[in-house]
Formats: structure tokens, sequence, C-alpha cells
């Protein structure tokens, strides 16, 4: 049975607060899709920036394009239904990610836009820090899809396993396996980024 955002409030405030600012953005209300927006938005595109390698302008096309699509479900969100606003939008942002990649079908440079615009590391801190991001990231592009989306959602962006789970549409054991296999594949191509040496 649909629970309505009111009925939901006791069993979980946060819940129904996205649901009750998603119907109201569905309204027309745009205060209340900015709210949301800022409550959701930052934490998937830092996920999508990720998934991308680095490509920004791309991880704000699919960020949008998932929002988009939010707001086409706000008329029948189910605020007391199995998945939260955050896992779904994050499944829905990482299958768009998935098949940009697929269209792209083809290997990419590694953006310059890791330093923060304010940022205060001397230059050889940025420079180390570049060069290791810009390891990782290029190691994350070699995974397997399911396998990078897995690592990122877990180790990078702190999801746990059923969320993971549920975003991707797979049980946790399917997560749990993933991750492992992922994570040994990325410290392989991490030594092999390093010539062999391990710095951690």
């Amino acid at each position: 049975m649909r629970m309505t955002p009111a009925q939901d409030l006791t069993a979980d405030p946060a819940r129904a607060a996205e649901a009750d600012l998603l119907a109201r953005a569905g309204s027309g209300d745009d205060a209340a899709a900015a709210a949301l927006l800022d409550r959701l938005g930052p934490r998937l595109m830092a996920f999508v920036v990720r998934m991308t390698a680095g490509d920004r302008a791309l991880a704000e096309d699919i960020v949008q394009e998932a929002f988009l699509r939010l707001w086409k479900r706000a008329g029948d969100w189910d605020a007391g239904g199995a998945a939260q606003m955050s896992t779904w939008l994050g499944r829905v942002a990482a299958n768009l990610a998935i098949d940009a990649k697929r269209r792209a079908a083809r290997t990419q440079g590694m953006p310059e836009t890791w330093d923060p615009a304010d940022g205060t590391p001397s230059v050889e801190a940025r420079m180390i820090r570049d060069e290791r991001l810009s390891a990782l990231d290029a190691a994350l592009a070699a995974l397997p899809d399911r396998q990078r989306q897995a690592v990122v959602l877990r180790h990078i962006e702190g999801y746990s396993n059923p969320d993971i789970a549920a975003m991707m549409g797979v049980g946790v054991e399917a997560v749990e396996s993933l991750t492992a296999r992922g994570k040994r594949r990325l410290a392989e191509l991490m030594r092999d980024t390093k010539g062999g040496r391990d710095d951690g």
C-alpha cells in the first residue's frame, strides 16, 4: 500500500521531507526543486564525476538528466517505497554514465579540472596529488563498468552494500563480489601505473 509523505514521516522524517520537496517541485515550486538539488546533488555529482573518469561536463549533463527523470516521477513518487531518492538517482545516473561511455567508445584523456579553485597547497603538493588522482582515474576507467560502479560507490562515495545493491539492481553478495574483484584489479592497475612500486 502506498504511503503518503505524512504517513511516512513517523518512520523516516528525512525521506518524508524529500518526498514533500519532490511533490512541491513537481507542482512548479522552484524553491523546493532547488532545495532538493542542494540536498541530493553534491553527492550524486561526486559519484558521477568518478563514473565518467573526471569528465565534469558530461557528469553535469548526467546529473541534470537524472533529476529531470526524478521530476517526471514527482506525481507518483512512493515515499514509503523500497528505494530511497538518493539510491534511485544513483542507479539512474550510473546507467546513464555507462551508456555514455559505450556511446563514446573511445579512450578519453584525463581532464585538467582536479585543482580546486580555492586550494592552497604548494605547487609540488598539487602536482603529486594531481598525479595520484590521474592514476586513480585512469585505473578506475580501465575497470569493467560494473566493478567500477561498485568500487566507486563503496570505497569513494561511502554507500552501504544494501544501498549499492539497490542502485545496481543486484543482491548484496553480488555487490561484495564486484567490489572485491574491482579492488583487486584496481590495485594491479595502480601498481602497473607506478612501475611496480606501491606507494599505498
